[in-house]
């Protein structure tokens, strides 16, 4: 009887933990606010590919200075756009994501986009965690921005 419930127990476990969705990246893919914004202060030749990978309204209204806009990662257009954005980008070439769009768990775009770099050979991926959203986190202690078109 003991066996039976130690078993239930770990089957509960896995049943329960183990078919959550992880985050595809280690540790050390994930950077904070203020890592992001003295990486993109390096010399030019230095600076990563830096990607937003949100909604073009967000986009639109503000980016971090310098951002290419890739699209939605949530959407098959969105990976259509990004894979265009680093087309004939040496695949060891050092990449920054970024949405910002709503509260980093429950962002639908970081996370396939970091993914679909990953199945396309990039391997000096990065993301920017954005805890609540772009203006919070990035907009109001003031890293650079500039204003959409």
């Amino acid at each position: 009887m003991r066996i039976l419930k130690t078993s239930l127990l770990v089957f509960a476990a896995v049943a329960l933990f183990g078919f959550q969705q992880s985050d595809p990246w280690r540790p050390m893919d994930l950077l904070d606010a203020a890592t992001a914004a003295a990486k993109l202060k390096a010399k030019p030749a230095e600076q990563p590919l830096l990607l937003q990978v949100g909604f073009q309204a967000l986009y639109k209204s503000v980016r971090v200075t310098g951002a290419k806009y890739a699209g939605p990662g949530s959407t098959a257009d969105g990976i259509a756009n990004l894979e265009q954005q680093v087309k004939g980008v040496p695949t060891d070439r050092a990449i920054l994501l970024y949405c910002g769009c709503c509260p980093w768990e429950k962002c639908p775009n970081i996370r396939p986009a970091f993914k679909k770099l990953h199945e396309l050979g990039y391997t000096n991926v990065q993301v920017v965690k954005i805890p609540t959203n772009l203006h919070t986190d990035w907009v109001e202690p003031g890293y650079p921005v500039e204003k959409g078109s």
